[in-house]
């Protein structure tokens, strides 16, 4: 009798647990997918409006998109805004990459006080060292200039991001190296053949981040980048809305959703690395 008792009480309890799950869901689902909503019928609505709304009333039309292009300067900075991406990701991937396997896989002189380094690096805020960036830029002539930009996107994901593939790199058994070691094998053999492939998953992670931050940075963007042509996306964005009096809240939204345009289409590549890294490199091992 005691036993069904308990039994019955532990199923009340998992159905009150189901049940508060769902409504938590459901009100986090509410949070995201509300302005998403806001957000795609406002760019297909047709004229002007002052204010974002819900509204799903017609009429709909591609027009805003078709106006992105040919009015405005939107062209040009989504080109800039893929090239300043594109090359933060390919060399902060890289170096985080080889950071984190010098630091998980050899022992040298500093090793610890430079890591613990990185982490007190990364406690202070961009918007601290605004001043400096812009000191740095006119010295060194990257005043309105993409490269000084992606040098900064670079720098400032270093260290926690070798931070957490150092992490990734330990959970890989050293006894794969010490296995290729006695094959015969050298240190960027095992780096690249053995290695590598079982961080797959974290690398696809860390492309991501990296190539997502330059489409949603504004401030050391708007700080350093002057010229109009030489915008990125974030900063034009904002100018079709800084104005009270002539808010152009329909190309807003419109170029809001073009922006989430390549960061999908790069996490549906990625997708598959972040399963298939891990079974083809422990195949491998």
């Amino acid at each position: 009798m005691a036993k069904k008792r308990k039994l019955r009480t532990q199923t009340t309890t998992n159905r009150w647990k189901n049940l508060f799950t769902y409504i938590y869901l459901i009100i986090l689902s509410v949070i995201i997918i509300y302005p998403i909503l806001i957000t795609v019928t406002s760019a297909f609505r047709t004229g002007n409006i002052m204010a974002f709304d819900l509204n799903f009333s017609g009429p709909w039309s591609l027009n805003n998109f078709r106006r992105l292009f040919q009015d405005t300067l939107y062209g040009t900075w989504y080109l800039n805004t893929l090239y300043v991406a594109g090359a933060t990701m390919f060399a902060q991937v890289a170096a985080i990459t080889l950071s984190g396997y010098a630091y998980s896989r050899y022992r040298f002189v500093g090793r610890n006080q430079s890591i613990k380094f990185f982490l007190i690096v990364q406690m202070v805020p961009t918007t601290a060292a605004l001043t400096a960036f812009y000191v740095m830029a006119l010295l060194a002539g990257g005043l309105n200039s993409h490269w000084f930009l992606i040098l900064i996107y670079i720098g400032g994901g270093i260290p926690m991001n070798t931070w957490l593939m150092k992490g990734y790199f330990d959970t890989i058994p050293i006894e794969l190296d010490e296995s290729a070691k006695l094959d015969g094998a050298g240190h960027l053999r095992i780096f690249w053949q053995i290695v590598l492939p079982l961080v797959k998953p974290m690398i696809a992670v860390q492309a991501l981040w990296a190539f997502m931050g330059p489409f949603g940075e504004y401030m050391l963007a708007r700080f350093l980048l002057r010229r109009p042509d030489l915008y990125t996306v974030a900063i034009g964005l904002q100018t079709f809305i800084n104005n009270p009096q002539d808010q152009r809240v329909t190309l807003f939204a419109a170029g809001a959703i073009l922006i989430a345009v390549p960061i999908c289409l790069l996490f549906f590549y990625l997708q598959r690395h972040f399963v298939s890294g891990l079974t083809a490199g422990g195949t491998k091992g």
